[in-house]
């Protein structure tokens, strides 16, 4: 699996991007850390390899062979790399987490919405005839339309050469997670958060305590790297 490190010496942060991205969305928050850092694109997107079959334990066990024996970690984890963040929790993939954080966490699927999931699931990955058109297919399926501009690198970070998108279209039906059940396993403390405009994450959809950022939306992590700094405190004591 595709990884990046750095950071200075301290805690170590695990930040888990959302289903379509990649790590690089992470750039501007992981310097704000006041430590280590490990940033994977999970696999099946960016440069990662694709699994033969996509489930949360199946994501959390690939990530746990990044993170190095002996390691603690806090982990951070946006939309699919939330619901990553809070099986990792449960201590079950033999990484000793000291918090997790689930930003912007889809939580409540109609079955309408995994239907359409899973049909997307099935479809084979669209070649685009420019980059142009790729770039903005990306930007549409991460959510980042509007938040980075077309020619950035952290768009090419999504783009295979041909042209078409690095995600593994399997991806799409890894299923809804099980709220109640990731946080009654969950070792150690877990911060639910979501921007206040998110529409796939609302905040009546989460539990009472959960931190509702103001003004911002869906990929709050990238908006606004600032506002996440409390969530980066309470990580880091945690």
């Amino acid at each position: 699996m595709h990884v990046r490190t750095g950071g200075p010496d301290g805690p170590t942060l695990l930040a888990l991007h959302g289903l379509g991205a990649t790590g690089a969305v992470w750039n501007d928050l992981v310097e704000r850390w006041p430590g280590r850092w490990i940033v994977p694109d999970l696999p099946g997107h960016g440069r990662s390899e694709p699994l033969p079959r996509y489930s949360f334990g199946a994501l959390a066990a690939a990530v746990a062979e990044v993170v190095p024996p002996g390691t603690t970690v806090a982990v951070l984890g946006h939309s699919l790399g939330g619901v990553v963040a809070l099986t990792l929790a449960s201590g079950w993939f033999g990484v000793r987490v000291s918090g997790a954080c689930g930003l912007g966490m889809k939580v409540r699927w109609s079955d309408e919405e995994l239907a359409r999931a899973a049909d997307q699931a099935t479809r084979p990955a669209k070649v685009f005839g420019s980059r142009e058109e790729a770039a903005a297919r990306w930007l549409k399926v991460s959510g980042l339309h509007g938040l980075v501009p077309a020619d950035s690198p952290i768009v090419d970070s999504g783009l295979v050469e041909g042209w078409r998108l690095a995600l593994d279209q399997a991806a799409f039906g890894v299923g809804a997670p099980d709220l109640d059940g990731l946080l009654a396993a969950a070792r150690a403390p877990v911060i639910l958060a979501a921007g206040e405009r998110d529409p796939m994450c609302p905040a009546e959809h989460l539990p009472d305590g959960a931190v509702i950022l103001p003004g911002l939306g869906h990929n709050a992590h990238v908006e606004d790297p600032a506002a996440l700094d409390p969530l980066l405190a309470r990580l880091r004591d945690a």
